[in-house]
C-alpha cells in the first residue's frame, strides 16, 4: 500500500474513490457542503432516504456523484466531533479503505480534519496489512484492489513530517502481525531468532543465546518446556541504546512458536491456532524495531524465551522437578502451564544481567483470563503504581485497552507443592491470577508488570477497522506510546 499527501483541490483520477469524514450533526458543513452543491443536492437527497447519521463506522457509498470528478463518492462517519482523537482518525480512515479495498478502484483519496491527516494514513496502513505469502491461486477479484491512498492536507511537508513517526511503528506492527500469522514449521525459535537477528540492519544490537548456554546458566525452566522438541530453543537478547549512560527499560516476551501442551495435551478443536503462542515476543520484537525505526532516545532491552512445547519420548511430565536460574524449583503440575516457566528463567535472565528500571513481561499466558475479560482488554497486572499507570494510559491513547486485575497475596497459597518451593499451576479459580502470581516470584521484586495478551493477540472476527482478521501486533503501539510519553529524553 502506497500513501501519499496531496493538497485539497488536487485534480482526482475519473476511476478513483473520494471518501469525506464527517462528523454527527454537521453531515453538510464544511466540504460535503461544497460537494453537496455541486451535485444538486443529490448528498441531502441521499442522507434523507437513508439512515447515515455520522456515527462511528458508518459509510455512505454514492458511484457516480455528479459534481465530483471520482467514480465513488463515499461519506465517512466520525463521530462526535468533541471525541474526535487520533484512533477516531485512524478508525474513520480505516473504514473507508475496507469499503472499497476491493471494489475495483485503485485509488482511494481521503479528506478529513487536517491535523489529523498523519493518523489518518496511519489507519489506513494498518488497514491495508493482509498475510497471503502462501496464498497461490487466489482470483484477482477477491484481492484488494486499491493500490494507492492519498490523504488530503492543507501542509503536505508537516503531514509527511508526522506522519514518519508513525510509519515507523507500522512498520514493525507489520512485523509482529508477521511473525504472529506465520505457520509453526516456517516459524520455529531457530527462524524466530534469525528474523530477530536481522534487526540489526536498524541498529539494534542482537545476541543470541542456544541451549548450551542456557544450559550453563541454570535455565531448566525454560529448557524443560522445549526438551520435548527437536527444534533448539532460543533466547534473544535485544537492545537498543538510544539513551546515553541511563539504565534501561526491559521489556519480556512469551515466545512459544508452537504449543501442544506437551505431554498434558490440548484438544484437537482449534489447536491450530496455537502457532500464535509466541504473541508476546513478536509484540516484544515489533517494539524493539518500533524503537529503532524512529530513533527513540532511550535504552531499552528486549528479552525472547523462545521455545516449542511438544510430547515426544524427551518430553517434560507431570510432576517432574526442575530447578530454575533463580534456584527455586518447580514442580511440573500441567506442561500445558509451560509460558510462566519460559518467563521464570527470561525475567530473571533479564533482572541479574541488566538492572533494569523496570520489567514488563507479555504473554499469551492463559485462557482464564479470555473468560475474564473477552476479546477487547488484556489483563494487567502489577506490583508497582506508577508502572501500572502508565501502561494503563498509554493503552487508552493507543486504543490498545488493559484492565487491572489483582495480586491478591492469599492466593499464592495455590501454589505450594509438597515437594518443591512451588507448583506451576494453581486451582483452577482465578486461573490468570495465580500465574501471574507464579511469574512475581523470578522478579526479584524490582517494578514489574505482566500483561496477558492471550485474549488480544488474535482477533476473528475483528471488530477494529485497523485489524483485519488474524493476528493484531497488539502491544507494540502500547508499549512504544508509553515510552515515548514517558521515559524518553
Amino acid at each position: 500500500m502506497d500513501i501519499e499527501f496531496v493538497v485539497a483541490g488536487a485534480p482526482t483520477p475519473a476511476k478513483a474513490a473520494y471518501a469525506l469524514l464527517v462528523f454527527e450533526g454537521d453531515l453538510l458543513g464544511g466540504a460535503a457542503g461544497e460537494i453537496d452543491r455541486a451535485a444538486g443536492g443529490a448528498l441531502s437527497r441521499a442522507l434523507e432516504a437513508g439512515r447515515f447519521t455520522g456515527a462511528k463506522g458508518q459509510v455512505l457509498d454514492m458511484p457516480g456523484l455528479a459534481g465530483i470528478d471520482a467514480g465513488r463518492f463515499l461519506l465517512v462517519g466520525a463521530g462526535k466531533a468533541a471525541a474526535f482523537n487520533d484512533t477516531a482518525a485512524e478508525h474513520a480512515a480505516a473504514a473507508a479503505f475496507n469499503a472499497v479495498k476491493s471494489s475495483g478502484t485503485t485509488l482511494l483519496r481521503v479528506q478529513g480534519p487536517p491535523d489529523k491527516a498523519a493518523h489518518m494514513a496511519m489507519g489506513v496502513r494498518l488497514a491495508a496489512y493482509r498475510f497471503d505469502r502462501y496464498k497461490t491461486k487466489e482470483p484477482a477479484e477477491k484481492k484488494p484492489s486499491v493500490v494507492m491512498t492519498q490523504i488530503v492536507s492543507d501542509d503536505v511537508d508537516a503531514a509527511l513530517a508526522a506522519f514518519a513517526p508513525l510509519s515507523a511503528v507500522a512498520d514493525a506492527v507489520v512485523f509482529s502481525r508477521d511473525l504472529v500469522s506465520e505457520p509453526a514449521n516456517i516459524l520455529f525459535p531457530v527462524e524466530f531468532a534469525r528474523r530477530v537477528k536481522a534487526l540489526e540492519g536498524l541498529g539494534l544490537q542482537v545476541e543470541i543465546l542456544g541451549e548450551a548456554e542456557m544450559a550453563k546458566l541454570g535455565m531448566h525452566a525454560l529448557l524443560g518446556v522445549g526438551q520435548g522438541s527437536r527444534r533448539e530453543s532460543q533466547l534473544a537478547v535485544i537492545q537498543w541504546k538510544g539513551g546515553g549512560k541511563s539504565k534501561p527499560l526491559a521489556f519480556v516476551g512469551k515466545g512459544v512458536c508452537f504449543d501442544t501442551g506437551g505431554i498434558s495435551i490440548k484438544p484437537a478443536d482449534g489447536m491450530e491456532d496455537m502457532k500464535w503462542d509466541m504473541g508476546g515476543a513478536a509484540a516484544v520484537a515489533g517494539l524493539m524495531h518500533a524503537l529503532a525505526g524512529r530513533k527513540a532516545k532511550v535504552n531499552v532491552v528486549g528479552i525472547l524465551g523462545l521455545v516449542e512445547n511438544m510430547p515426544d519420548g524427551d518430553a517434560q511430565r507431570p510432576g517432574d522437578i526442575v530447578t530454575s536460574m533463580s534456584g527455586q524449583t518447580i514442580e511440573v503440575i500441567n506442561t500445558d502451564a509451560e509460558g510462566r516457566l519460559v518467563l521464570a528463567d527470561a525475567l530473571w535472565y533479564c533482572q541479574q544481567r541488566f538492572k533494569p528500571r523496570f520489567m514488563v513481561d507479555l504473554a499469551t499466558l492463559t485462557g482464564a483470563i479470555i473468560v475474564a475479560l473477552g476479546h477487547d482488554y488484556a489483563g494487567l497486572f502489577a506490583n508497582d503504581e506508577e508502572l501500572a499507570a502508565n501502561l494503563l494510559a498509554a493503552g487508552e491513547a493507543e486504543g490498545e485497552n488493559l484492565w487491572r486485575m489483582p495480586l491478591p497475596a492469599q492466593y499464592e497459597k495455590g501454589l505450594d507443592s509438597l515437594a518443591a518451593d512451588m507448583k506451576n499451576v494453581g486451582p483452577r479459580p482465578g486461573g490468570s491470577i495465580t500465574a501471574a502470581l507464579f511469574i512475581q516470584k523470578f522478579t526479584a521484586g524490582k517494578p514489574w508488570a505482566h500483561l496477558d495478551i492471550a485474549s488480544t493477540a488474535w482477533k476473528k472476527p475483528s471488530t477494529n477497522p485497523t485489524i483485519p482478521d488474524g493476528a493484531t501486533g497488539f502491544g507494540v503501539r502500547l508499549l512504544n506510546r508509553m515510552v515515548a510519553d514517558k521515559y524518553e529524553g
